[in-house]
């Protein structure tokens, strides 16, 4: 099942992550700012506690605060920005010990701890990087990838040849450990520098905007890097200098990008930059000429720069040579990739498995087909957009669970086939379990936390298929049965084979059933407990089934779900019900009309407008009409319902609660939504006779009701005592058995005359 609910802010720290997450970039600013400014009005060079103790550190962990806000933005999903949080963190540890340790004219021995903490900053930023690539390569063609290579090796040379000085001097100086740490920091800057341009290439124009501080963050350590080499290998490095600020700059840089990735995920279209997609390779390709050309002309170029400058040109080159071949390979690896999630697609599951199940057909092995439950909602309610974004997190999920040798494919909608090699019965059960419970984890999509849920079907092989259409089939069906029992996974047996034609089978003969009338309605009365009348009916839908008799909603209402029927049955159930209304009333009987609706048929923008003209071309009073709507409908989007029911109620129709008590969160959509009455489940009302608690928790509920200015209803009234009981206790209306069951209008006209006869048939009972 996927419900969305409004993210509210309710973290255990009130306003730490604000709706717009701007704040942090602010508090950044201010810190460097006041660090900067004490850097330029310090006196002599003395450590200053102020400027370079206090607001030294200060400058160095806020960065710090701002990463693992994000990271518990991301709910620790994404790995980039953990690892680039704890690389900040790292720095931040090696520069207040670095400070602490010389705050007293010091000295620090090389290496040091506080080195291990400098140090420990570039694996941690290199694996960030490394996740940013892998996302960027994963489902990219050659062509793309050979690009991303270009302007890394290109970006390597330009930076080697500005390296060159550095590492001049430090040839020529003594060789010690503090002289190879000076130099080490540069080069590990050099190799950041270069992976972050190889991804700018491959990504081309869909660079998002917050990049634009990595790079800025790791051109200022890598600027500050060089300074300190140039000044540390001829000792003349002090603490206190502007220089300071440039590690301080770049920090805060890096985390103003880290807190823009974790917005960048509640987002619903991040912003980008447009640049060409040729641009990084053609600058780079050109810049390695220019490298090398120097190198033969009048510089002396170092073998660091000489080397990347020939590779890069050697890749560029490597497209022109294999030009046809390349593009003949992206074509057929895009004809086998999803174009949204970079997953195979069907037709690569067409390829790819039989030769799997042939390569050893003594093997078992598992075909599983999962399907979200009730994705259409996500789609209908919060747009295609936002359903695109879940389907991609959705795979990443997926494909996390999964072992490298098993295959993982979208093959339309939000279909996932997982073709598990080496895997019998109880294997596959293991790996579906696995699955289930890593979707149950809540998705973030612009601003709404989405909760999923699947239903996930099984086939064997050999044992119940040899061929992959035949476990296609059956792994389908299975699915089904999962769906239909709610139990989240089935595997295949043989007697689900029938039940499989049978919902086909039922589905088509549905979609007759609505072209030819087959849905009839049947009445319940709602009798008024303070006078005694009839106040109003409730109509509820029967299939009058050509050859399996009258069917209740239970036996067919899920597949007016499952195939997209429910808005075609909400108007025929809407056009009856206002029919015999407007019947009644003309008869004198002037009661209302209640008609449940659908949390699918709720989502269609054009119902208020449908359900006004309907209601006045019948000459009926909008009010006569009450729209019956599930509490879990309610509490899913509360943004969405009062929306929807604010409109609703803006034609004149009432609102009200069905199976109130029955929902499992908070009351306060009551304050918030413009509800009229509440139906209280039959469930509270029927263990009434004879349990005081049950009778209190009605009495109150009632109290409840009366106290927001809302309606009581009590269903499943079965007998006279419940019925006097309700009436003490001031409940407003009941329904059920003791009165009268659902019946056809024409029974109910007779049920109508009988209670005129004389007040001993008030509370008639219709068999």
């Amino acid at each position: 099942m996927l419900a969305n609910t409004r993210t509210e802010n309710t973290d255990v720290l009130p306003g730490v992550i604000g709706r717009s997450g701007g704040w942090p970039i602010w508090v950044l600013g201010v810190t460097l700012v006041s660090y900067v400014v004490g850097l330029m009005i310090r006196n002599g060079v003395d450590f200053s506690p102020l400027v370079d103790g206090w607001l030294g550190i200060l400058t160095v962990w806020v960065p710090v605060a701002v990463c693992w806000l994000a990271v518990r933005r991301t709910e620790f999903r994404r790995f980039d920005v953990l690892l680039a949080s704890a690389a900040v963190t790292s720095f931040a540890v090696g520069d207040t010990y670095y400070v602490l340790a010389t705050a007293g004219g010091g000295t620090m021995p090389y290496p040091s701890l506080a080195d291990i903490g400098f140090l420990g900053f570039y694996p941690l930023m290199l694996g960030a990087l490394a996740v940013l690539a892998r996302r960027q390569i994963r489902g990219l063609g050659w062509p793309v990838i050979l690009d991303g290579a270009v302007g890394s090796l290109g970006a390597a040379a330009v930076l080697a040849v500005l390296l060159d000085p550095i590492i001049e001097s430090a040839l020529d100086a003594p060789a010690s450990l503090a002289t190879s740490l000076a130099v080490a920091y540069p080069l590990f800057d050099l190799l950041l520098v270069s992976i972050f341009v190889g991804i700018g290439a491959s990504q081309g124009k869909s660079i998002g905007q917050g990049w634009t501080f990595l790079v800025l963050g790791l051109v200022a350590f890598a600027a500050a890097d060089v300074i300190y080499a140039s000044l540390e290998l001829n000792g003349l490095y002090v603490v206190g200098t502007p220089l300071d600020a440039g590690w301080a700059l770049g920090l805060a840089l890096i985390a103003s990008w880290v807190n823009g990735e974790a917005r960048s995920d509640e987002k619903k279209n991040p912003a980008t930059w447009s640049i060409p997609v040729q641009t990084v390779p053609t600058i780079a390709t050109a810049a390695s000429l220019g490298v090398l050309i120097l190198g033969t002309t009048q510089l002396r170029i170092s073998p660091l720069a000489v080397v990347p400058a020939a590779l890069t040109l050697t890749l560029a080159a490597l497209p022109l040579v294999f030009r046809q071949r390349i593009r003949i390979a992206d074509a057929h690896r895009q004809a086998r990739t999803d174009d949204l999630t970079g997953l195979p697609n069907r037709r690569a599951i067409s390829a790819d498995v039989p030769v799997r199940l042939s390569a050893d057909l003594r093997r078992k092995s598992a075909l599983l087909l999962l399907d979200l439950d009730k994705f259409k909602e996500v789609n209908d309610s919060l747009g295609h957009d936002v359903g695109d974004r879940l389907l991609i997190q959705v795979a990443a999920r997926l494909s996390g669970q999964l072992r490298p040798t098993d295959l993982l494919a979208r093959v339309g909608g939000d279909e996932f086939v997982i073709h598990l090699d080496s895997s019998g019965p109880d294997q596959a059960e293991a790996v579906a379990l696995k699955l289930r419970a890593a979707l149950a984890q809540p998705f973030t999509l612009e601003g709404i936390t989405v909760q999923a849920s699947a239903s996930i079907g099984i086939a064997i092989y050999p044992e119940q298929g040899e061929e992959l259409t035949v476990l296609m089939r059956k792994a389908d069906m299975a699915m089904y049965k999962a769906k239909t029992t709610r139990s989240g996974h089935h595997i295949y047996r043989n007697d689900d084979d029938s039940h499989g034609e049978t919902r086909l089978r039922t589905l088509e003969e549905l979609r007759l059933a609505l072209h030819e009338d087959q849905l009839i309605l049947h009445y319940q009365p709602k009798i008024d407990l303070h006078t005694g009348d009839v106040c109003g009916v409730e109509a509820l839908v029967r299939w009058n089934h050509p050859t399996r008799g009258q069917l209740q909603p239970d036996a067919f209402l899920h597949l007016v779900e499952e195939g997209g029927l429910m808005h075609a049955m909400t108007q025929i159930v809407l056009e009856k019900a206002l029919d015999q209304t407007a019947i009644w009333h003309a008869q004198g009987q002037l009661v209302t009309m209640a008609v449940n609706i659908s949390a699918s048929s709720l989502i269609d923008t054009a119902l208020p407008e449908r359900i006004s003209s309907m209601v006045a071309a019948r000459g009926l009073s909008p009010s006569v009409l009450v729209l019956e709507i599930t509490e879990d409908f309610l509490m899913t989007d509360r943004d969405r319902a009062r929306a929807i029911l604010t409109r609703l109620r803006a034609t004149g129709v009432r609102i009200a609660v069905d199976d109130f008590g029955t929902g499992y969160s908070s009351l306060a959509y009551l304050r918030d939504l413009p509800i009229d009455e509440l139906k209280l489940d039959k469930s509270f009302v029927m263990p009434m006779a004879g349990d005081p608690r049950a009778t209190a928790l009605v009495v109150s509920t009632i109290d409840l009701a009366h106290s927001l200015g809302l309606r009581m209803v009590a269903e499943g009234v079965e007998n006279s005592a419940t019925y006097s009981d309700l009436a003490v206790f001031g409940c407003d209306a009941a329904q059920g058995f003791f009165m009268s069951r659902p019946v056809p209008a024409a029974q109910l006209d007779e049920w109508f005359a009988s209670r005129q006869e004389g007040p001993a048939k008030a509370a008639y009972k219709s068999s």
